[in-house]
């Protein structure tokens, strides 16, 4: 019979120091999560924020990038907060962090302030519906 060299065996403490960690940013429509994963896939923090939503004129929708930003923020601090409270060390486990977003939402940044230069139009707008119509007309008598 073989014996495992006491090198090789590992303590539950020392375990947690040597996992590894997948976060997720869930940047939706009306709120930002964050969520950490350990490498069976259980959630070992999250933490999600609602943001402000604008409607500026009927049929528009819009968001402040800045506060989407922030919220953002917020919730990878708190997650990671709520992991590292619960013996799990994210700070040097952290290997990946996935984004899934709104997709059709439109911004525009300053390239030299890197600030936006309107509020995010939101993907449910309709604002632009008609130019979005017109070029369907003409796509379509143009064959394509």
């Amino acid at each position: 019979m073989s014996k495992k060299p006491e090198a090789s065996k590992k303590t539950e403490a020392s375990k947690k120091t040597d996992d590894v960690f997948v976060g997720s940013i869930d940047q939706g429509t009306t709120s930002t999560r964050f969520i950490i994963y350990d490498r069976s896939a259980r959630a070992i923090g999250s933490h999600q924020v609602e943001f402000t939503q604008f409607y500026p004129e009927a049929g528009w929708v819009e968001h402040d990038a800045m506060e989407i930003l922030e919220s953002v923020r917020v919730c990878m601090a708190k997650a990671l907060d709520k992991a590292t409270a619960d013996g799990h060390n994210v700070d040097s486990g952290l290997k990946a962090i996935g984004l899934t977003n709104q997709r059709e939402t439109t911004l525009v940044w300053s390239k030299s302030t890197g600030c936006p230069l309107h509020n995010a139009i939101v993907w449910m707008d309709v604002r632009t519906s008609s130019i979005c119509r017109y070029c369907f007309i003409v796509c379509s008598c143009l064959g394509f």
